[in-house]
């Protein structure tokens, strides 16, 4: 009797809706290949896309080059140069005129009293009263005569250092007398400085100075 022979292995089945649902052999060589063409995908994306990043990102020597960089730039800022404000002098028509013109102090008379007093040649100084006199005129220029014309005044100091007294009146011979000239005497004498009586060194009792002050006259009457 006669025995069939089989064959070593079954055969693939020939029946084409086996292989469309993956179940024959040729499916099961299928996936294999898949998976390794994906793989072969994904490398070489990475691939691709490590030199392009490397590429693209900014190196850190460049990094550290730019930061002393910025800092120097920073640090040497432009300076703004500051314009230079030059005062203009006033031109010589447009200064204000002086007000009061002061001259020198004069040594009147000196001695025990108005009528025992001398000549101007036993008199002492009086460096205290001279300034007093001198800066008081100065501060009293508003006072000065009303006039348009210019005019002076010869201011009159008579001091007594035994009875502490100080009065200030108008000499003759200045261009102003009368009200106008005492009204500005008046204010000189409000003006002057009151004195230390016991710290002024003087020789004698009773002196008489005289300081002649010119105005421009630059006032109405």
């Amino acid at each position: 009797m006669s025995e069939s022979i089989r064959p070593p292995f079954p055969s693939a089945p020939s029946d084409p809706a086996l292989r469309r649902l993956g179940v024959g052999p040729s499916a099961a060589h299928a996936r294999p290949i898949r998976a390794q063409l994906i793989v072969v995908v994904v490398l070489g994306l990475m691939l691709l896309a490590v030199p392009l990043y490397l590429w693209r990102r900014p190196s850190l020597v460049a990094k550290v080059k730019s930061e002393p960089s910025a800092q120097s730039s920073a640090s040497a800022a432009p300076i703004v140069a500051t314009p230079m404000v030059v005062a203009r002098l006033p031109e010589a028509g447009a200064l204000e005129p002086e007000r009061v013109k002061v001259g020198q102090i004069r040594k009147v008379r000196c001695g025990a009293s108005p009528r025992q007093s001398s000549d101007t040649e036993n008199c002492d100084s009086l460096a205290f009263f001279e300034k007093a006199l001198t800066d008081a005129v100065k501060a009293s220029a508003d006072c000065a005569p009303r006039s348009p014309k210019p005019g002076s005044v010869n201011f009159v100091l008579e001091l007594d250092f035994t009875r502490k007294y100080v009065h200030v009146f108008p000499g003759a011979s200045g261009d102003f007398r009368g009200p106008k000239a005492r009204r500005t005497t008046k204010c000189v004498q409000n003006a002057m400085a009151v004195p230390d009586w016991a710290t002024v060194v003087h020789q004698h009792r009773y002196y008489a100075l005289a300081l002649m002050a010119t105005y421009p006259g630059n006032r109405a009457e």
